[in-house]
């Protein structure tokens, strides 16, 4: 019994054996089959690497800006909210902008009254933080919270890996910092 083209069905089916047996291709299948969670993975890696990184620097900031205040640097120069934030803006060297830093600065009565939350945001129609921040330094002895926010822009990854905590689709970075001003900080 010949089929179309003068080919019979048992050629056929020795040429679709020999096609199952041939292995040439194998491995261009096998890394198509591959490829796609591995960049996914390796996509999730970075991303999550950035988002730490970017973390640790900003717990870095926090510290020495609390330094500054604890030692009463801030209180003996008499720093308003702006000179503050630039002061803090100042140590930023890599992956943030001093326009997206947010920094709060208050007293506690109590260790057990002082706030080092993840603060709720608010925004605007136009997507910007309206949030008014505090800033109160302290004198001598007080109990003081810095807290220094930044929203970092976060990708949707591949596989459906995200890391966002806000309504927006970003991540909002704290670092917390909760001190007794030195004696001699007024």
């Amino acid at each position: 019994m010949t089929g179309p083209k003068g080919t019979t069905k048992k050629g056929r089916r020795r040429r679709c054996a020999a096609f199952a047996r041939d292995s040439r291709g194998a491995t261009a299948v096998e890394f198509a089959l591959v490829a796609a969670p591995f960049l996914a993975l390796i996509i999730a890696l970075l991303q999550t690497f950035l988002v730490f990184f970017a973390q640790q620097l900003l717990e870095n900031i926090a510290r020495q800006s609390a330094r500054l205040v604890m030692t009463g640097q801030v209180q003996s120069a008499q720093m308003s909210q702006a000179a503050f934030k630039q002061k803090v803006c100042d140590q930023i060297s890599i992956l943030f902008t001093c326009s997206g830093l947010m920094v709060d600065l208050q007293v506690a009565n109590s260790w057990s009254a002082a706030n080092t939350g993840m603060p709720t945001l608010t925004f605007n129609a136009s997507g910007a933080v309206t949030n008014t921040w505090q800033y109160n330094p302290g004198d001598a002895g007080d109990i003081v919270v810095l807290r220094v926010m930044y929203i970092w822009p976060v990708q949707l990854g591949p596989l459906g890996f995200n890391l966002s905590n806000l309504s927006t689709g970003n991540r909002l970075l704290t670092s917390s910092a909760a001190f007794q001003n030195e004696p001699g900080a007024s």
